[in-house]
């Protein structure tokens, strides 16, 4: 390969990897530390790109020079850092995860795959009670902080500049057409979390589980409107306001992984969650197109439950809701 076609796919792998806003190429003079005039150069194939200008192009734009290169490789290449109590701020997380949103937005085209083995994390920011209960879960027993050690869940410790950001995330997750895989298993993962809970006192009373299932099902009731209109709004707009578009469908074999799969102009970009909240992105060809191909096979063998397939979409929504129902009537209130 030589340097002008290794600067033009380098080229189109940026352009598959920036938004529309600002340019692309202020974007890379800034990056570069050079004129906009030279960048245009650079694209044209007048001018080389340099060995120290490849690496700050390919660090801050997360390409791989083995596939800029097509050098053959069995590996993949993510990006991802490991949080633990050490080093993990729970506002630092909700920041990232609006960057990461923002940017997205940022492209006209944009597709948001989700495998729901668990409540995809952005519908624990609908309701404060949900998204007190998730921080609260992961910062005592998963990340087993000190300070939460003896201390019980209580929905007003949930600190205000968290739901704000949650609500930032969600309303950025609302304007992206998305495509949501669930299973009746779904929900599962918060009941254990709060049976066990219960079980450890940890709740002051079952009022306040109550309360929490109570609003499990006001989210529950909020998904199946979404799923009827096909779209999403925000769960407080008295309106139901149009958003993105919401395709939702019933998959009745136990789905096994929470992994996401966003495609923006074309260029696809995976998240793999692990260790319950850490998660890692890869822009890997190979591994991000073979992710894809899993989801259309999974929605060709799943059911279709937003807008049509009323009957389906009413048993699958029924299913879960008897259980929340279930749940409330054996609480000793």
């Amino acid at each position: 390969m030589d340097i002008t076609n290794l600067q033009q796919d380098l080229f189109a792998q940026i352009r598959t990897r920036a938004p529309e806003n600002p340019p692309l190429a202020e974007i890379i003079a800034v990056l570069l530390d050079i004129s906009t005039d030279s960048v245009y150069r650079w694209i044209r194939g007048e001018k080389q790109v340099t060995i120290d200008e490849l690496y700050k192009l390919c660090l801050h734009f997360q390409i791989s020079v083995d596939q800029l290169m097509h050098i053959p490789s069995k590996g993949v290449l993510f990006q991802g850092r490991y949080l633990d109590r050490n080093n993990f701020r729970f506002e630092d997380y909700m920041i990232s995860l609006v960057k990461e949103m923002t940017q997205m937005n940022g492209f006209k085209g944009k597709t948001f795959y989700y495998s729901c083995k668990d409540i995809p994390i952005f519908h624990h920011f609908h309701f404060r009670e949900i998204a007190a209960f998730k921080w609260f879960f992961w910062l005592k027993t998963y990340f087993q902080f000190p300070e939460f050690a003896k201390r019980k869940f209580r929905v007003e410790e949930y600190p205000d500049e968290l739901y704000q950001l949650d609500h930032q995330a969600v309303h950025l997750y609302n304007q992206i057409p998305s495509v949501e895989i669930w299973n009746i298993e779904s929900m599962n993962i918060i009941f254990r979390q709060i049976d066990f809970y219960r079980e450890a006192r940890v709740f002051e009373s079952d009022k306040d589980v109550l309360k929490l299932y109570e609003v499990i099902e006001s989210l529950w009731n909020y998904l199946e409107k979404q799923a009827a209109l096909g779209y999403k709004f925000m769960v407080d707009d008295p309106n139901q306001t149009p958003m993105g578009s919401f395709s939702m469908y019933f998959n009745e074999v136990l789905l096994g992984d929470n992994n996401m799969l966003v495609v923006m102009d074309g260029a696809k970009l995976c998240y793999m969650t692990h260790s319950t909240i850490n998660f890692m992105q890869t822009r890997d060809l190979a591994f991000c197109d073979n992710l894809y191909q899993h989801f259309q096979n999974q929605m060709k063998r799943s059911t279709l439950i937003s807008e049509v397939s009323e009957k389906e979409r009413s048993r699958f929504f029924r299913i879960i809701r008897d259980r929340i129902l279930a749940r409330k009537e054996n609480l000793k209130v």
